[in-house]
C-alpha cells in the first residue's frame, strides 16, 4: 500500500506569484533604464529647414518708390502720375507718419524733379495721402545718370535677414562628405523667401489672415429674391469662345 502525499494548494499559489513577478520586473528593466535619460523636444520644422534658415521677418521699416517723372506743358506725366497715386492708396491702407519726398540735388535731373513736385502733391492728394509731406534733397554722384525722385514712408515691411549666394559647403564633396547626407544645401529656398517677402501687398498677411468683409447686399438680395420665386439663385457667365484659326487671317 502506497502511502499518498496531498499537493498542497498554497505553495503552487506562491510559486506562480513568484514566476510572474519576476517576468514584470524582468520587461520593466528596459524601461528603467530609459528613466534618466533627458527627453528630446523637437519642433514641427527642422533646424535645416529652408524656413528656419532664411526666415521672413515684419520690421518697422520704409516702403520706397523711385520714380522718373517728365513734365510736359505743366504737367506730370501719366506714368508717374499712375504710380503715386498708387503709392499714396498704400499708404492710405497700411502707412503712418509724414510721406517724404527727396529731389536729386545737382546734375540734369534736379531742374525736372523741381518741376514735377506740384504734379506729386497733387497725385498723392489723389491718392488719399492729405498728410504732411516732407522735401528734402540728395547729392547726385554722377551728373550725368538721370535721378529718380525717392518717395517713402513709415509702414511694416517684410524682409529676409539673410544674404542669399552663401555657399558654406562644398556641393560636390569633393573635400568632404558633407553632401552625403542628402540633407538641403544651406542656400535653398532663400530667392523663393527674398521673392515672397518683396512681392506680398500686405506682410501682417503673413502672421494672420484679414478680417472677413461684409457681404454684398445686392447680391444677397437678388438670390433671396430668386430663391422665393423659385428660381435657380446661381450666377450664370457667358462666354463667348473665339475661333483661334481665324485670328490673324489663318483658315482650316
Amino acid at each position: 500500500m502506497s502511502h499518498f502525499k496531498p499537493f498542497r494548494t498554497g505553495a503552487r499559489h506562491q510559486a506562480a506569484r513568484r514566476l510572474r513577478l519576476a517576468t514584470l520586473l524582468s520587461l520593466a528593466a528596459p524601461l528603467a533604464a530609459c528613466s534618466g535619460v533627458d527627453r528630446v523636444v523637437t519642433s514641427s520644422i527642422g533646424q535645416e529647414d529652408y524656413r528656419v534658415r532664411h526666415p521672413i521677418e515684419l520690421t518697422q521699416g520704409k516702403a520706397n518708390l523711385e520714380v522718373m517723372p517728365e513734365v510736359r506743358a505743366g504737367e506730370l506725366d501719366s506714368r508717374t502720375q499712375a504710380q503715386v497715386k498708387e503709392f499714396a492708396e498704400e499708404y492710405h491702407r497700411h502707412g503712418s507718419g509724414e510721406i517724404s519726398i527727396t529731389l536729386p540735388e545737382g546734375g540734369r535731373s534736379a531742374a525736372e524733379a523741381r518741376a514735377a513736385l506740384p504734379g506729386l502733391r497733387r497725385a498723392l492728394a489723389a491718392g488719399g495721402a492729405h498728410g504732411y509731406v516732407h522735401v528734402s534733397h540728395y547729392p547726385v554722384a554722377n551728373p550725368v545718370l538721370a535721378s529718380p525722385v525717392r518717395l517713402s514712408y513709415s509702414a511694416i515691411v517684410a524682409e529676409v535677414p539673410t544674404r542669399c549666394g552663401q555657399w558654406p559647403n562644398d556641393l560636390a564633396s569633393g573635400s568632404s562628405t558633407v553632401g552625403w547626407n542628402n540633407s538641403e544645401y544651406w542656400n535653398y529656398g532663400c530667392a523663393t523667401q527674398q521673392m515672397m517677402a518683396a512681392q506680398v501687398a500686405d506682410p501682417r498677411d503673413l502672421v494672420g489672415p484679414a478680417a472677413d468683409t461684409p457681404p454684398d447686399p445686392q447680391m444677397r438680395g437678388r438670390a433671396i429674391k430668386d430663391v422665393r420665386e423659385g428660381k435657380d439663385p446661381g450666377t450664370s457667365w457667358k462666354t463667348q469662345n473665339t475661333n483661334l484659326s481665324g485670328i490673324g487671317g489663318m483658315t482650316n
